[in-house]
């Protein structure tokens, strides 16, 4: 039970004023009504920050999450992620993202790059004929 900070007296603290009305809003509230209330918040929170609070906030969640799993973790969203898309999507949309990689790729790198990763390829292939 939360600290009563209203000494001599019964009344309750915030923490468990706060508490006892989270439970009985979820006793009372389906789970559109939580859906409803979470996109109103969004919105009104996307009209009060700017793209780089969106970026911090993604950047520490990320830091925190990094901090609390290991790469098995970040395996099975990866593949449970790919899985999703590849149900979710066509041929078509795999050829688009992968035209619109290529693009962005050769816009970032020189001839030096390409030629670095051909070689890379290349052992590997070779280390794989063996």
């Amino acid at each position: 039970m939360a600290k009563n900070n209203n000494r001599g007296n019964n009344r309750m603290s915030r923490e468990e004023r706060g508490r006892k009305g989270g439970e009985a809003t979820s006793q009372n509230h389906d789970q559109e009504f939580f859906q409803e209330i979470g996109q109103k918040g969004g919105e009104a929170t996307s009209k009060n920050h700017d793209k780089e609070f969106y970026q911090e906030i993604g950047q520490k969640g990320g830091e925190t999450t990094a901090e609390n799993h290991d790469k098995e973790f970040y395996q099975e969203i990866g593949q449970k992620g790919g899985e999703a898309t590849s149900r979710n999507h066509d041929k078509e949309f795999y050829q688009e993202i992968g035209q619109k990689g290529g693009e962005s790729t050769s816009e970032n790198h020189d001839k030096e790059f390409y030629r670095e990763i051909g070689k890379k390829g290349g052992n590997n292939n070779s280390s794989r004929n063996n």
